[in-house]
């Protein structure tokens, strides 16, 4: 009988164990595909969540969530994953072993007077009964065991807590988009939801949370899976240390009972010997007994399960929190982009139109157009499509030059006039020595075509009007000048080509290319103004661009004549012919004073007398 008994006893055991197995399973495949309830909110919750002010919308997340999770947390069977980590360490064995230590130590500090009179003295009974229930439950290997199973049911409904809170917070992002979206938005609602799932993301297999980070959310652990993981774990370590006193009362309130009122009953079925030992030997059969053990893991399970619901306050409190810092954490990283959605409707309107991954273009160019244009410019630009195209399909090169240069109009105007070219002039620089307006796309790419780097600087480093003159050469010719002649020698040489006739052009053109040294010859301004001054631009040019070797009087005397003739300017002359022209000054000098002694002769000095 005795056999059956055990045996039956250890099959329901088995059961037990496979039943909480089978729960614990389904409890975390439900917490993969999600209960029904727990993706569901009701008129009133929603309507909460569209309330206006921050505190009213975190409440609203608060008891969504604190609801989901109670949903959740009643299928879960905590008798069955108690009595599995029963099983699978074997607390019987050792509570079986501390009861019989327990025994023997009492009997042994007991004298046998106390013992035979704990057979009639209620007192003196549930004064045993209480010390080696005392000793058992607070017997290291215990409390060891106790903590054991309590570690165990943690990681299985643990797992549970964490998957089910991860399902609570689909509707908790459904009422952050509630709360957004009415006064910033879909696309910001979505934004924010998007962030904060992906901050939640679970790994069902392990039953544990990957944190990760959004573009304006604070990296860490933080966040909801992080707060369920620690309350279940701080709360459920707590349990291991107070479930002992709760079940020493628990079994002491039994025993007083059984030993108040029928131990009569059991002193028959005792032997006369056992009588040495009182009422120890009744304790220790009660407390090996089924019903006993069976209060044990039900206390246990009780605490756990009372632990965990008491606390998913704290659970749904640490998601509102978080819910509220995720979308204070978007809004300062999109402060002023936030402030003119919440006061502008067509603005709200324009960011609808566009896709999360253009925010952080748009909080650019909001910000640039609000220092140079304010308010104002922003509106007008999104009615004339500037800010669209800059926020749509300006190119990131496009974009930096904008930066730069602290001006949207600036990056538009370079990236319509450069296009593809547009890395070169970053490459470059162009944009820092060049205003957009004064160069053609086509010009642009003429001078990038050289693949020269000095040619291109010193072009883009001149005037328009010089540079336009310049690109009316031929590539091979403006190249090499441009490679040999200053910024300077090009822009004169500009104006040479803009002010000469055909053929004094063509002659300056061959001498510079030929020799670019000769460009400092026609460098000078009053040498350039004396050359388009004279009448003869070729005459003036050639000669100028003469190699004279000292004084030569004939081609003195034949530029002096040109000059008498009109053809070319006198300021020429002294350019040309500076030491002949001091010689000749320097002779007519002394000729004026001989001419002056001749005429007025030498003066006597008159000695006047004393």
């Amino acid at each position: 009988m005795v056999r059956s008994v055990s045996l039956q006893s250890g099959v329901g055991r088995a059961a037990r164990s496979a039943v909480a197995a089978v729960t614990i399973a389904a409890m975390l495949l439900q917490g993969i595909a999600g209960p029904v309830s727990a993706r569901q909110m009701t008129k009133a919750e929603y309507e909460a969540c569209q309330s206006r002010d921050e505190a009213s919308f975190r409440e609203a997340i608060d008891k969504l969530t604190q609801r989901l999770l109670k949903e959740a947390l009643t299928k879960v069977d905590y008798a069955g994953a108690v009595a599995d980590e029963w099983r699978k360490g074997g607390f019987e064995e050792i509570l079986d072993k501390r009861i019989d230590l327990a025994v023997e130590e009492v009997a042994n500090e007991t004298s046998l007077w106390e013992r035979s009179r704990s057979l009639f003295n209620k007192d003196k009974a549930s004064e045993l009964a209480n010390s080696v229930a005392e000793r058992v439950f607070r017997s290291d290997a215990v409390k060891s065991g106790l903590e054991a199973m309590t570690a165990g049911v943690a990681r299985n409904v643990g797992s549970v807590i964490l998957l089910a809170a991860s399902d609570a917070a689909e509707p908790a992002l459904e009422c952050l988009k509630a709360f957004l979206g009415p006064r910033f938005g879909s696309t910001v609602a979505r934004v924010v939801a998007d962030d904060a799932r992906r901050e939640f993301q679970l790994d069902p297999a392990k039953a544990s949370a990957t944190i990760g980070a959004g573009s304006v959310l604070a990296e860490g652990s933080g966040g909801l899976a992080g707060a369920v993981i620690l309350v279940v774990r701080r709360q459920l370590a707590n349990i291991a240390s107070r479930i002992g006193q709760r079940v020493v009362g628990s079994i002491l309130g039994r025993l007083v009972g059984m030993l108040a009122g029928g131990i009569g009953a059991v002193l028959i079925a005792k032997d006369i010997w056992e009588f040495r030992n009182g009422v120890l030997p009744i304790v220790a059969t009660e407390m090996k007994s089924k019903t006993t053990k069976e209060t044990v893991r039900g206390e246990l399970a009780k605490a756990i399960s009372e632990q965990i619901n008491e606390h998913t306050r704290e659970i749904s409190a640490a998601t509102a929190d978080r819910v509220i810092e995720i979308w204070r954490d978007f809004r300062r990283g999109h402060q002023k982009v936030i402030e003119l959605t919440e006061r502008n409707e067509g603005f709200r309107g324009f960011v609808d139109t566009l896709k999360p991954a253009d925010l952080a273009r748009l909080d650019e160019v909001v910000a640039l157009v609000l220092v140079a244009e304010g308010e104002a410019g922003i509106i007008r630009r999104l009615q004339d499509g500037t800010l669209s195209q800059a926020v749509t399909r300006f190119s990131p090169q496009g974009m930096e030059i904008a930066r730069e240069l602290l001006s949207l109009d600036k990056g538009l105007q370079w990236s319509a006039i450069a296009g593809s070219a547009l890395p070169q002039v970053i490459e470059l620089g162009l944009h820092n020595r060049i205003v957009a307006g004064e160069i053609t796309g086509g010009q642009l790419k003429r001078i990038l075509a050289f693949e020269d780097r000095v040619a291109t600087m010193r072009l883009a480093g001149i005037p328009r009007t010089a540079r336009d003159t310049l690109l009316e050469l031929n590539d091979r010719e403006l190249k090499s000048l441009a490679r040999a002649l200053s910024e300077e020698e090009l822009q004169t040489l500009a104006s040479y080509l803009g002010g000469l006739e055909p053929q004094a052009r063509e002659r300056v053109m061959k001498a510079v290319a030929a020799a670019p040294a000769r460009m400092q010859v026609l460098a000078p301004a009053r040498v350039r103004d004396g050359i388009i001054a004279s009448r003869d631009q070729l005459a003036a040019v050639s000669m100028m661009l003469r190699g004279d070797q000292g004084l030569d009087v004939k081609l003195l005397k034949d530029d002096f004549l040109m000059v008498l003739d009109g053809r070319i300017s006198p300021m020429l002359l002294v350019d040309k012919h500076p030491l002949g022209l001091g010689g000749i000054a320097a002779g007519l000098l002394v000729l004026l004073l001989l001419m002056r002694r001749l005429v007025v002769g030498r003066r006597v000095k008159v000695v006047k007398a004393l």
